[in-house]
């Protein structure tokens, strides 16, 4: 499988975007951002940062529960979907690079959740950590939420799987490589009687792994529950040191 580096550069426009605006219930958001605040641990008012935030539905649902928003995307349509959604003007959007954020020390906490860590090389992810902890106060706490663990993905990953969201149906193909431990992924759009290819990979690490990572950015690191192998996506809690 052949994927472009940058490959999220473009990836995020037209049929993908409309695919997950309608992916996610009104319902479940609400379940997402209750869990959200709760492990965030931050009295209302408090500054939070999204990142990468994607169509801002979470971000949404936090201002109205009376937080400080400030959410970062590079696809300038999700944002633009995000700003339409957002009648009273309660969050900052930024249209940035994941690894761009040029605060310092402001935030009581941020998250990134869903499928958004892992899209760059080791040296980009390690970025993106760096980035985070300089932009988050002493204490602050970084939800990580990924599917994107070896020891987890192994052992449910399916070769091919469809999906049908509103009127938009999706295979994905998923590729494992064992020697860049990048799982390379194809997804074929098919929707209003075409069909559009799109490729994209991730780096997977090892619990081991990505826990030290998380820990050389400047964060102390625990789970939101103790580990098990069924589970499909992991939430690291790690703390600004």
């Amino acid at each position: 499988m052949n994927t472009q580096v940058n490959w999220w550069e473009s990836f995020f426009h037209g049929v993908a975007v409309d695919l997950w605006l309608e992916a996610m219930p009104p319902e479940h958001t609400a379940r997402e951002a209750d869990a959200l605040a709760e492990a965030l641990a931050v009295p209302v008012g408090a500054e939070v940062l999204d990142v990468p935030c994607g169509a801002g539905r979470l971000s949404l649902a936090l201002a109205r529960r009376g937080y400080s928003m400030t959410a970062v995307d590079w696809s300038a349509e999700f944002l633009a979907h995000a700003r339409s959604g957002d009648a009273d003007s309660g969050v900052r959007w930024e249209q940035r690079d994941m690894r761009d954020l040029p605060w310092r020390a402001r935030f009581d906490a941020a998250f990134c959740v869903g499928n958004s860590f892992g899209y760059l090389d080791d040296e980009g992810n390690a970025m993106f950590l760096a980035a985070v902890a300089s932009a988050l106060k002493p204490g602050a706490r970084f939800v990580l939420e990924t599917p994107m663990v070896i020891e987890n993905l192994l052992g449910h990953l399916q070769d091919r799987t469809w999906w049908k969201v509103g009127e938009i149906y999706l295979l994905v193909v998923n590729a494992y490589d064992h020697r860049t431990t990048r799982l390379d992924i194809e997804y074929t759009f098919v929707a209003n009687g075409r069909v559009e290819v799109r490729r994209g990979s991730h780096r997977a690490y090892s619990y081991r792994e990505l826990v030290a990572l998380i820990e050389a950015a400047g964060f102390s690191v625990e789970l939101d529950r103790p580990w098990t192998r069924e589970s499909r996506n992991l939430s690291f809690i790690a703390t600004r040191r």
